[in-house]
């Protein structure tokens, strides 16, 4: 069809041509015009070399090359008047093709957009193209992904396995009465493998996989996003038994109702509305299932999560550590390692990584290892990779002063001793005073001994007190502090404020939650600060302002006494950190070593990393 098309495009586009160079006017002539009567004194005088006489002029070249142009006048009307005396000037004639040529043309130019639309509509072009649904088709034998391929989220992997057992015996479900849920959810942060999952879901299954972003459904054009979503559910029914997978929902789902920015309300709500009515009127007993995925769950529309439409919603949360050591095994696995990599000490350094960002850890190192020229990647590389994406690019022309180096010293000195020294908190791996990242003049690395999901008051404190070291050594060795503590302290008030208004661990304050969990996107930041739902009177405002000043001060006074005790410590490694730059875990067990017995380290188990 689009082949037969091409003459007819090929043949208004040259009408359209020829409609406009029609229009132009044509080059202006280095010919003189002169009056017909100037005309014949040049020709009685003999000045004439040569003329063209057209119908309405004459072109002549004078014998010294010049080039007059004459209108033409009825020669015995021109007699008459020049016995008067009176000079023949002439008028251009007016030609009637001009006109005819408009007549023919001006219907044309107001066919053309229609033969074109209609041209297009017939062929599948633009205007039919708008309204298609934009989703990416694979056939059954297309999706290679399976649950093999997919690891460290055993507990969404089971859920989906009725669906997989369901489409390939769908009869087996009805005959007792029993259905497919319509629509599956998806939830999980970034990174954490929804989509993988979806796919894997139809390379078990053996079924056509039809995959479209929630973005691909907005449109400018009222109407389009709803025609997007019949025509995408149309198409899964005519595979069916098949998967409709849409990826990030919350664009396409939006809660009906909430502000606009941009306007467009209208487009979006009927697109929704559609999607809803196509959910609602779909028969499961086809084998036709619906998958989607976001991120951003509390923004969706209440109806879009109601009974009987996506009625299963499946959580993919972040690996923990045993789940952090099958995806490891699979990226590992096309990698050339060296005979110390270990996945289990890999697993145990990355807490909260998730599958990305492992799969990003993995491809690091091996980049690091390629860099150097190795055959193997070890597990140096892997410790590299894991700085690099925690505390940020080494910074190595950034230079500090002798002063600031020795502050930076006793800072990162100050963390490292308050972590070795009190119970209960994450063992130190790494210090550095190496610059980072955008603003971190040096770093301490911790090791959680384990995944941890609770934490005790006492151990809350801990992590203040490690947290408020650096500002506590400077104090103690300058005398003053600087503003190299500022992350430390955003990161203290957090969690102070935390113990106070939501853990409800200040007795004076009572077992009362004085501030809910601010509703936040998975991975992301709370959308609204807490205090602008604040629900009590301003007497118990002050209250917990003091509770938190005094919680703060106390880890401070924690840290401060640590050091005090200690300051031979102190000295002794900032002075080593000020020569080597970095100490290894290694290098602070033996300076630990020469302290004396009655100091003992916390755990020696290996753990992750966290940032100072």
């Amino acid at each position: 069809m689009m082949t037969r098309l091409l003459p007819l495009r090929l043949a208004l586009a040259a009408c359209a041509l020829a409609l406009i160079a029609s229009c132009v006017p044509p080059p202006q002539s280095s010919a003189v015009q002169v009056s017909y009567s100037a005309f014949d004194k040049y020709l009685n005088a003999g000045q004439i070399k040569d003329a063209e006489v057209g119908p309405n002029e004459i072109r002549a070249t004078l014998k010294d090359g010049r080039t007059i142009i004459a209108n033409r006048v009825d020669p015995a009307i021109a007699a008459r008047l020049e016995q008067h005396g009176v000079e023949v000037a002439g008028e251009s004639g007016t030609s009637d093709i001009g006109w005819l040529s408009w007549l023919i043309w001006l219907p044309l130019l107001f066919l053309l957009p229609f033969l074109f639309m209609r041209g297009n509509a017939t062929a599948g072009g633009p205007v039919t193209a708008m309204t298609k649904s934009k989703a990416r088709v694979f056939a059954e034998t297309d999706v290679k992904v399976t649950f093999d391929n997919v690891a460290g989220v055993d507990e969404a992997k089971e859920e989906l396995k009725e669906i997989v057992a369901f489409l390939k015996d769908p009869m087996r479900y009805g005959r007792l009465g029993a259905h497919v849920p319509k629509g599956v959810l998806l939830v999980g942060p970034p990174g954490t493998g929804k989509t993988l999952l979806a796919r894997a879901v139809a390379g078990e299954a053996g079924v056509p996989f039809l995959s479209i972003n929630g973005s691909e459904f907005v449109e400018l054009y009222v109407g389009v996003g709803a025609a997007r979503v019949r025509d995408l559910f149309e198409q899964g029914r005519k595979m069916a038994p098949a998967i409709i997978f849409i990826d990030e929902l919350d664009a396409l789902g939006r809660a009906r109702g909430a502000p606009s920015h941009i306007g467009g309300n209208e487009e979006k709500e009927q697109t929704l509305n559609q999607l809803l009515s196509e959910v609602d009127g779909f028969d499961p007993t086809v084998g036709l299932v619906l998958l989607a995925a976001t991120n951003r769950p509390e923004i969706l529309d209440p109806a879009l999560l109601r009974a009987g439409r996506f009625d299963r919603q499946v959580l993919v949360d972040r690996p923990d550590k045993s789940g952090r050591i099958q995806i490891l095994g699979l990226y590992l696995a096309k990698v050339s390692l060296g005979p110390d990599v270990s996945a289990e000490e890999i697993a145990a350094l990355t807490p909260g990584f998730t599958g990305a960002d492992l799969a990003t850890l993995v491809n690091e190192a091996a980049l690091l290892a390629t860099r150097r020229d190795s055959k193997h990647v070890v597990a140096a590389d892997f410790t590299a990779a894991i700085e690099r994406i925690v505390a940020g690019l080494e910074k190595k022309n950034r230079l500090l002063s002798p002063k600031e180096r020795e502050i930076v010293a006793y800072h990162e000195m100050g963390h490292a001793l308050v972590a070795l020294l009190l119970p209960g908190v994450d063992r130190v791996q790494k210090v550095s005073i190496i610059p980072r990242g955008i603003g971190a003049l040096g770093y301490t690395i911790q090791r959680p001994t384990e995944d941890r999901f609770l934490l005790t008051e006492d151990e809350l404190e801990s992590k203040m007190a490690v947290l408020l070291g650096g500002r506590a050594a400077e104090r103690l060795v300058f005398g003053r502090v600087s503003t190299g503590a500022a992350d430390d302290l955003a990161k203290v008030s957090d969690i102070a404020r935390s113990i106070v208004t939501q853990y409800g661990m200040i007795a004076s304050l009572g077992d009362v939650a004085y501030d809910r969990h601010p509703a936040q996107f998975l991975g992301g930041a709370a959308q609204t600060p807490s205090w602008l739902e604040r629900n009590y009177g301003e007497e118990t405002a002050r209250e917990i302002d003091c509770a938190v000043r005094e919680v703060v001060a106390r880890a401070g006074r924690r840290a401060a006494d640590v050091l005090q005790a200690r300051r031979d410590l102190l000295d002794r490694g900032a002075k080593a950190l000020l020569e080597k730059e970095t100490l290894s875990v290694t290098e602070l067990q033996e300076l630990i070593a020469q302290a004396p017995p009655k100091l003992t380290l916390v755990s020696d188990a290996a753990q992750t990393t966290g940032r100072s």
